[in-house]
């Protein structure tokens, strides 16, 4: 049997007999692009984004590993934080992951907020 899978932005078409699949065709699918209409569109309200970090010379910013959401936070901007101490819970894959400090110091601002969902990479403390 062939199948069409469609897996972040890709199109893959597998044929899958019994005890193995073979990928025939992979297909980078491009967004459609958005139609101009004649009348004016209400834009939708935008969605609180996280404040954007401020980083100063040693600063040091606290990434998340992995996308999730925010379960809770720990430190507060001010306090005083040392390497390996917990910052904030991360619950990714129904797991909750301690997301710890990579270096001594005073919590310059912490960017996210409690229930925020975040992405690989996102900026979560920024420790001065």
């Amino acid at each position: 049997m062939i199948y069409v899978i469609t897996i972040n932005d890709k199109e893959y078409e597998v044929e899958v007999e019994v005890g193995k699949a073979n990928i025939l065709k992979t297909t980078l699918i491009t967004a459609p692009a958005a139609a101009v209409s004649p009348v004016a569109a209400v834009s939708p309200a935008p969605v609180s984004a996280a404040a954007a970090p401020v980083l100063a010379s040693g600063s040091e910013v606290v990434k998340a590993p992995m996308p999730g959401t925010i379960l809770e936070i720990k430190v507060i901007p001010g306090s005083a934080v040392k390497k390996g101490e917990v910052l904030l819970i991360l619950e990714a894959m129904k797991m909750e992951n301690e997301i710890l400090a990579s270096s001594d110091g005073v919590i310059k601002q912490v960017v996210v907020t409690k229930g925020a969902i975040v992405s690989t990479g996102d900026v979560l403390v920024v420790i001065q």
